[in-house]
C-alpha cells in the first residue's frame, strides 16, 4: 500500500515547490480576471427592459432545505468555466392561474410557480368536502405553508438558490381559469439559472409534473416539495396522525413522526412515496422509480391560537406540533412524476397504480393491528351505504345487526356447552376432591387433569366452547376501533343529534346508553360455572370500563357497541325462554343454593 505522508513534515524543497505553485496560480487567476473584465466590457449585453425582468425583493426562509446530496449549485458553478448568461425570462407582476375539474380547484401563483390554494370538492360517495367551520376544504395548511413553503415549490441544498426559486416571478403559459384536461407551464431564467415547471391535469386526483433546474447549463438536484401538513389538521388527532408513507421494493412502510428527520434522503427504486394524515395524502409516483430520490422535512408550528377540538393540555404558552413534508427528486436532475393529492378512500387509492404492473396506493391505508379485519368491516359498511342506506349512522346499525345475526349460532353453541359443563360439575368436583391431598407439583395432579379431560370428552364438553363469542367479538370491536377514525368517508358523517360520528358524542348520551346496555347484558346472560360474587363484580366493572372508554372516543364506536348490546339482550331474553335457557337458569339457581348451604347437591343430568 502506498505511504501517505503529512505535508507538514516534508523538507524545505517541498515547501519551496508549494510556494512557487501558489504564486503561479495567483498570477493566472488575476490574469484571467483582467482578461474577462476587459472582454466583458467590449461585449456588454443591453440592459433588460421592464417587460423582461423584475426585482426580487422578498426573502423566504430556507433553513429547512433538504441536505445537499451533491456539491451545492454555487460550488459546482465555480468549479466550471464561466458561460454566457442565458436570455432572461421573467414576469413583471404577480399573477394567478386556476385549474379546476370536478374534484379540485387548484390556484397557482407565478411567484415560485407554486400552489397557494388546493380546494378539494366532491367527496367519494357523495357530498362536499368542508372544513370544521363549514367552508370549502383547502388541503393546504396555510399556517405551515406561509412559514415553510407552499406545495410544488422547489428546494435544493443551497439556501440562496432556494430563495431565488421561491421568490422568482415565473412566466406562466396561461393565466385566469383553466378547465382540466389542461397543461400549465412556468418558465424562469436569469443569469446562469433556468427553470421549467410543467404540470398536466386530467379528470382524476392525479396530475403530472415535469421539472428541470439548470445552472451554468448543468442540472441541479432539486426536489419538488409538499413542504408540510394538510389543511384539515386543526385538531390534536390530525397532527398526531401525520406520517411518511413509502413503497420501496414492493414493501409499504408508514413512518411515524418520531422516525422522520429533516433532510433525510432515500434512493430508489421508489414506487411511490409521500406524506399523509388520517384522511388525506400527497404522494409522488415517479416515472422512473430507479432514479427517484425522496427527501423528508419535519418542522414545528405553534397552534395555540388556531387549534380546534383539542385534547392537548391548553396552557398559556405555545403549543408546538410537528408538520411533516416530503419531496421527490431525481439523480439525473430531471423530475418526472405523477402526484396524487386527495382523500385516502379505498376505491380512489385502489384505482391509482405506480405503473401498469406496479403496486396501487391501497396500502396507503393503515387500519392498525387488526387492519385486515377493519378493512373488510369498512368494505361491508360501504356496501350497505351504497345499497341505499345513505346515512352512515344507520349503516353502522345495520352492520351491527348483521354481525349479531351471524354470531347467534355461536351464542347458542356456547349455552349448550355451558349446560353440559354444569351437568358434569359434581363429577368434576369429586375428581378434584380425590386428588386434593396432592401438591400442585405432584405427578398425580396430571392424572387428575387427564380424568377431567376424559370426563369432558365423554360428555361432549368443549373446554374452549365458552370463549368462541369473545374470540370473535373482541377482534371485531378492536378492528372497528382502529377503522373508525381512519376512513375519510365517515369524516363529518352525522346521525340524529350527533354532528360527527368520528368525534365524541357532544351530549354523552351514547356512552350513558352504553353503560346501561352493558349492565343488562351482564344481568341477562347466565354464566354457569362462574362464581356468583365474580359475576356480580363483572356486572358493574364491565359497564364502567366501556362507559369511560366511549366517553372520549368517536360516537360511531359507542353506537356500534350499544346496538350490539341491545341485540344481545334481545337474543338472550328469547333464548332464556327456550328449554335450553330454562334448564341453564335452573341449574345455575340450584348451584347457588348448594353453595349457600341449602337445597340438594346436583348429581348432574346425563
Amino acid at each position: 500500500m502506498a505511504e501517505f505522508k503529512n505535508p507538514n513534515q516534508q523538507g524545505g524543497q517541498d515547501n519551496n515547490s508549494f510556494l512557487l505553485m501558489m504564486l503561479v496560480l495567483i498570477a493566472v487567476f488575476f490574469g484571467l480576471q483582467y482578461y474577462h473584465t476587459k472582454d466583458a466590457g467590449k461585449n456588454k449585453p443591453a440592459t433588460p427592459t421592464a417587460a423582461q425582468s423584475t426585482t426580487i425583493s422578498q426573502n423566504t426562509p430556507a433553513s429547512n432545505a433538504p441536505a445537499a446530496t451533491q456539491p451545492s449549485s454555487s460550488a459546482a458553478a465555480a468549479a466550471k468555466p464561466a458561460q454566457s448568461a442565458v436570455p432572461t425570462v421573467q414576469a413583471t407582476a404577480a399573477t394567478t392561474t386556476v385549474v379546476e375539474n370536478e374534484l379540485y380547484r387548484i390556484t397557482f401563483s407565478n411567484k415560485g410557480g407554486q400552489v397557494v390554494s388546493w380546494i378539494l370538492k366532491n367527496k367519494p360517495g357523495g357530498g362536499v368536502f368542508k372544513d370544521d367551520d363549514g367552508k370549502p376544504l383547502d388541503i393546504i395548511h396555510q399556517q405551515a405553508a406561509a412559514k415553510y413553503g407552499y406545495p410544488l415549490s422547489l428546494q435544493t441544498g443551497d439556501a440562496a438558490l432556494n430563495a431565488t426559486l421561491t421568490n422568482a416571478l415565473y412566466v406562466p403559459s396561461a393565466t385566469g381559469n383553466l378547465a382540466a384536461p389542461a397543461t400549465l407551464t412556468f418558465k424562469y431564467s436569469a443569469g446562469d439559472l433556468t427553470v421549467t415547471k410543467t404540470f398536466t391535469f386530467d379528470e382524476t386526483y392525479v396530475l403530472h409534473a415535469d421539472v428541470q433546474v439548470t445552472q451554468n447549463g448543468q442540472p441541479v438536484r432539486a426536489y419538488l416539495m409538499w413542504p408540510g401538513g394538510f389543511g384539515d389538521q386543526d385538531n390534536s388527532t390530525g397532527y398526531a396522525s401525520a406520517q411518511i408513507d413509502t413503497n420501496i421494493d414492493g414493501k409499504t412502510e408508514h413512518l411515524s413522526q418520531k422516525k422522520v428527520t429533516t433532510g433525510n434522503t432515500t434512493n430508489g427504486p421508489i414506487a411511490w412515496a409521500g406524506t399523509s394524515e388520517a384522511f388525506f395524502a400527497a404522494v409522488f409516483l415517479p416515472d422512473a422509480p430507479a432514479t427517484a430520490v425522496l427527501t423528508t422535512t419535519k418542522n414545528e408550528i405553534d397552534v395555540s391560537k388556531t387549534i380546534h377540538k383539542s385534547s392537548f393540555s391548553m396552557s398559556k404558552g405555545a403549543i408546538n406540533v410537528p408538520m411533516l413534508g416530503a419531496g421527490i427528486g431525481s439523480t439525473n436532475g430531471h423530475i418526472q412524476s405523477r402526484i396524487f393529492v386527495g382523500p385516502k378512500a379505498i376505491k380512489v387509492l385502489k384505482a391509482i397504480k405506480a405503473s401498469d404492473n406496479g403496486p396501487s396506493l391501497e396500502s396507503l391505508l393503515d387500519f392498525g393491528f387488526f387492519g385486515v379485519i377493519g378493512k373488510y368491516l369498512f368494505i361491508t359498511l360501504q356496501f350497505i351505504h351504497s345499497a341505499g342506506v345513505t346515512n352512515w349512522g344507520w349503516a353502522i346499525i345495520l352492520l351491527t345487526v348483521l354481525i349479531n345475526i351471524l354470531m347467534l349460532p355461536f351464542r347458542i353453541k356456547t349455552m349448550q356447552n355451558g349446560l353440559k359443563m354444569q351437568r358434569i360439575q359434581p363429577q368434576m368436583n369429586a375428581i378434584k376432591e380425590k386428588y386434593k391431598k396432592y401438591k400442585a407439583t405432584d405427578p398425580k395432579k396430571s392424572e387428575m387433569n387427564a380424568e377431567i379431560m376424559k370426563l369432558q370428552k365423554d360428555n361432549g364438553v368443549n373446554m374452549f366452547g365458552g370463549c368462541i363469542p369473545t374470540l370473535i367479538t373482541l377482534p371485531l370491536l378492536y378492528a372497528f376501533y382502529g377503522m373508525l377514525p381512519r376512513v375519510v368517508e365517515l369524516r363529518h358523517a352525522h346521525w340524529l343529534w350527533i354532528p360527527d360520528l368520528q368525534n365524541p358524542d357532544p351530549w354523552h348520551i351514547l356512552p350513558i346508553v352504553m353503560v346501561i346496555s352493558q349492565f343488562l347484558v351482564q344481568y341477562y346472560t347466565p354464566s354457569p360455572g362462574v362464581d356468583p360474587s365474580q359475576q356480580k363484580m363483572m356486572a358493574f366493572t364491565m359497564p364502567a370500563i366501556s362507559g369511560w372508554f366511549t366517553w372520549y372516543y368517536g360516537a360511531g364506536l359507542a353506537l356500534y357497541w350499544a346496538v350490539g348490546n341491545f341485540i344481545g339482550i334481545i337474543q338472550q331474553a328469547v333464548m332464556n325462554r327456550t328449554s335450553l335457557g330454562k334448564e341453564m337458569r335452573e341449574v345455575a339457581a340450584k348451584r347457588a343454593r348448594r353453595k349457600a348451604g341449602t337445597g340438594k347437591v346436583i348429581q348432574g343430568k346425563q
